[in-house]
C-alpha cells in the first residue's frame, strides 16, 4: 500500500466569546491507500473537528498552528491542504479527493431539492459530465450500495426515503465523485442494529472495490472492531492511543481506552455490571494542564501527570499509549488509585 494522507501536528483553536480554545492539540497520524482507520472517543473529544481540518471545513473562527501540516498524496503529486485558501483552490479536496458522510443525512440533503438534483449538481461542479452522464452516473451508485429502484428513488427527496436508505444514499452521493478519502462521520449511530450491519458491510466492500482510504469516527469501539484496520482514541482533542484495531482492543494500554472498553455491555455475560468511566469529560475552557485525562483517571502519579504532557510509548509494533504510566523512568513511583 502507498500512503494516501499524513497528519502532522495538527493544532486547532476557536476564537470564541469566552476567548480561544483548544479544540485540537498535537494530533498526528497517517493513512494508506485501501486502510480503514477508526477516530473513537467520547463526544467532545474533537473527532469531527479533526476530520473537518482535513478539507478545512471548520468555520472561519478557527485558527490553524503554525506548525500544523496535512499532505494528501495523489497520482498527480502531493497536495498541501493547508496552501489552500479559496474555495476554488479547495475544490479539489471539498468532494473531489476526499467526501464526507455526516451523522444525519436529513441535515446534508436540501428538504425541496430531490436525491437526483443534488448527486447531478455535485457531479458537475467536480467534473465535466453532462446532465445525462451525471444523472447515469448518479442511479449506478444508487443502486451500488444497494438501492432499489434507483431510478425512482433518484427523482424522490429525502423526506420520502426511510433512515436507512437515506444513510445509503448519502453513502452513494459521497462516492459518486469517486474520492481517494471517505471521511465516515458516525455514519451508523441513527440507525438499528439490522442496517448498522448493512451499513459496515457496504464500507467494507467499497474499499475493496474503489480502494479508498476510510477514516470512521465513532464513540462505538464494536464498530470499530468490525471495519477497522487500525484505531486511533482520541480524548479533549488529543491521541492517547494508536494501533492495529486487534492490538488495541485487546491490550489497551491508555487507561482511558480500557474505560472505553470496560463500558461496553457484554453479551456473554449479561449480569455483569456496566461501568461507566468516571465524571465528565472537562469543557475546552477548563482544559486540565498536564496529561488531559488525569482528572478522571483511575491511576494517577502523584506530581507528574497533572503537570507534564505525556509522550508516546510503543509498546508493541505499531501500538503508541502516551502515559506517564508506561515511562520506565517513573518505576511506579507515586501511583495511587483514585
Amino acid at each position: 500500500m502507498s500512503r494516501l494522507i499524513d497528519v502532522e501536528h495538527l493544532n486547532l483553536q476557536f476564537d470564541t466569546d469566552e476567548g480561544r480554545i483548544t479544540a485540537v492539540d498535537d494530533v498526528s497520524f497517517s493513512l494508506e491507500q485501501g486502510e480503514v482507520m477508526g477516530l473513537v472517543g467520547e463526544s467532545g473529544s474533537g473527532k469531527s473537528v479533526t476530520a473537518k481540518s482535513l478539507m478545512k471545513l471548520n468555520p472561519s473562527n478557527a485558527v490553524y498552528g503554525e506548525q500544523t501540516r496535512i499532505t494528501l498524496h495523489l497520482e498527480d503529486g502531493p497536495v498541501d491542504i493547508m496552501s489552500l485558501k479559496t474555495s476554488s483552490d479547495l475544490k479539489v479536496v471539498r468532494g473531489g479527493a476526499i467526501s464526507m458522510i455526516f451523522q444525519e443525512p436529513m441535515a446534508s440533503f436540501a428538504p425541496a431539492i430531490s436525491i437526483g438534483d443534488q448527486m447531478v449538481e455535485q457531479l458537475q461542479i467536480h467534473s465535466d459530465m453532462t446532465t445525462r452522464q451525471a444523472t447515469e452516473l448518479s442511479i449506478e451508485m444508487l443502486a451500488r450500495v444497494g438501492i432499489s429502484d434507483a431510478s425512482t428513488r433518484f427523482r424522490q427527496f429525502a423526506f420520502e426515503l426511510s433512515g436507512g436508505m437515506r444513510q445509503r444514499a448519502m453513502i452513494a452521493m459521497a462516492l459518486s465523485t469517486k474520492p481517494k478519502l471517505l471521511i465516515a462521520d458516525e455514519p451508523t449511530t441513527a440507525l438499528d442494529v439490522t442496517i448498522q450491519a448493512q451499513v459496515i458491510d457496504l464500507m467494507k466492500d467499497l474499499v475493496k472495490d474503489f480502494h479508498m482510504g476510510i477514516i470512521f469516527i465513532t464513540h462505538d469501539l464494536g464498530v470499530i472492531a468490525q471495519t477497522a484496520d487500525k484505531v486511533a482514541v482520541m480524548y479533549l482533542g488529543r491521541l492517547v492511543e494508536q494501533g492495529p484495531v486487534r492490538e488495541v482492543i485487546r491490550n489497551p494500554g491508555h487507561p482511558y481506552t480500557q474505560g472505553l472498553i470496560a463500558a461496553l455491555p457484554q453479551l456473554d455475560d449479561l449480569d455483569k455490571p456496566l461501568v461507566p468511566i468516571p465524571g465528565d469529560i472537562p469543557s475546552p475552557l477548563e482544559r486540565p494542564s498536564g496529561c488531559v485525562f488525569h482528572t478522571r483517571c483511575p491511576v494517577v502519579i502523584q506530581g507528574r501527570c497533572a503537570r507534564d504532557i505525556p509522550q508516546f510509548t510503543q509498546t508493541r509494533e505499531g501500538h503508541q499509549v502516551a502515559c506517564h504510566l508506561l515511562d520506565p523512568a517513573n518505576n511506579d513511583q507515586g501511583t495511587k488509585t483514585t
